[in-house]
């Protein structure tokens, strides 16, 4: 019988201990809650001491993603799974960054247009060219101003750029063959253009110094990272040829995958043909460059990186400023709180006891700065990106963090004056006044 009642013997002294034990945190947090309420004005100042280390972390790395965000969202509207072929002479720098430095010879009009035909990878193929970046666009009395872009496209371009005709239509195989004098225009150019509400299709309007028909309104992207994709003038690339003629002219070739091809076998294919379109031989080294759509975009995110960490070193020398503000706060609490201290002693608290009831003190004081901190951080790191067109992050990563780093904060500013309350003499704190 001994033998059998033994594990039911010790069982329940485990959980008499277990219930104690709980019952002791228990009342260590209602105490730390009643001497944080007694002492209302001292810890708001410490919690708004680790609010603000808080929200300058929170706050410029929730920036720093929105921006990432934002670029990313900007890129991908350009065509997600696409990649152009471009003139080596085309020059990208980010900072410290730099890319194609020497000049290559131009992609001439007859080379983008046999790699068109000659491609048959599952994919969209288009041919374009920037014709102008600063076009003056009229019509009657009405015109834009000097900084809308006209380009030379085929009837593929929008399929593989992320346009979307809204109104009216695409170029046809003949318009674009014969370099006809029609337009697709942007949705901003509509605005400005027709403010009364006229319908712009079939309008002429000026483009530089030609005349152009109206045959299709773009949807409207918006503004975003890399500027406005509204400002923009479609013509027949072929048209570019004739009336925006300029010396050393070098079209792009776009290429967009079909759904579920491998973007990267693509980019190997295209580079293959176009090797053999540019007679290029087996020594020689591509004279052309194949830019992936998101290319920039991780040239840009990258170069942010930087800011990331003199942003996180920024947060924690600001957090390292407020354990030391707690520090003190917990230190001056313990000197107040000394016959308390004894008193609680004296009807049976022991060392550990008090240890952890100004611990827990010093945690909730930090983690109820953190609360505030990443509040303030989400609405001020947002705030910018949102000014700015771009989008409302909740950056969920960093704020676990930020309620890391406070409780970390907690338990360092807290573990001292911890320590210093249980060695207090019960005997000498009686007394003290």
């Amino acid at each position: 019988m001994s033998n059998l009642a033994e594990p039911k013997i010790r069982f329940v002294k485990q959980s008499t201990v277990y219930f104690r034990r709980a019952a002791l945190v228990r009342e260590n947090f209602r105490i730390s809650f009643m001497s944080i309420r007694s002492n209302l004005l001292r810890t708001i100042l410490t919690i708004m001491i680790i609010a603000f280390g808080i929200m300058a972390l929170i706050g410029i790395l929730t920036a720093i993603d929105s921006l990432k965000r934002s670029v990313n969202s900007s890129f991908s509207a350009m065509g997600a799974n696409s990649f152009t072929i471009r003139s080596r002479g085309y020059n990208v720098q980010i900072g410290a960054h730099r890319e194609r430095v020497k000049n290559y010879s131009k992609i001439s009009f007859e080379e983008a247009q046999r790699f068109k035909d000659e491609f048959h990878f599952q994919s969209i193929v288009s041919v374009s060219i920037g014709a102008s970046g600063n076009a003056t666009l009229k019509y009657e009395n009405l015109k834009t101003n000097p900084n809308f872009s006209v380009r030379g496209v085929d009837e593929r371009y929008f399929e593989t750029s992320g346009y979307e005709i809204e109104k009216g239509r695409n170029f046809s195989e003949q318009e674009i063959r014969s370099g006809e004098s029609v337009v697709v225009v942007g949705a901003e150019v509509a605005k400005v253009l027709f403010k009364s509400g006229q319908d712009p299709l079939e309008k002429t309007i000026s483009v530089s110094n030609g005349k152009y028909r109206i045959i299709g309104v773009l949807r409207e992207k918006g503004a975003s990272f890399i500027g406005s994709g509204d400002r923009l003038a479609c013509i027949p690339v072929t048209n570019v040829r004739q009336y925006f003629s300029y010396p050393n002219m070098s079209f792009n070739v776009s290429v967009m995958p079909d759904e579920g091809v491998g973007i990267e076998e693509a980019m190997g294919e295209a580079e293959s043909l176009f090797r053999v379109v540019r007679a290029l031989g087996p020594m020689d080294a591509s004279d052309f460059h194949i830019v992936r759509s998101d290319n920039i975009a991780q040239l840009l995110i990258s170069s942010m990186s930087s800011i990331t960490i003199a942003a996180t070193l920024i947060g924690i020398i600001t957090l390292l400023g407020a354990a030391i503000g707690l520090m003190n706060i917990m230190l001056v609490t313990v000197a107040e709180r000394t016959q308390e201290i004894g008193i609680r002693k004296a009807i049976g608290a022991n060392n550990r006891t008090i240890k952890q009831q100004f611990l827990f003190e010093a945690v909730l004081i930090g983690q109820l700065g953190g609360f505030v901190g990443v509040g303030l951080g989400i609405i001020v790191g947002n705030l910018i990106p949102l000014i700015a067109g771009g989008t409302f992050v909740i950056p969920w990563g960093w704020i676990l963090m930020g309620f890391l780093l406070c409780f970390i904060v907690g338990i360092i500013s807290g573990l001292y004056p911890a320590v210093k309350a249980a060695r207090v003499d019960p005997i000498e704190s009686l007394r003290f006044e």
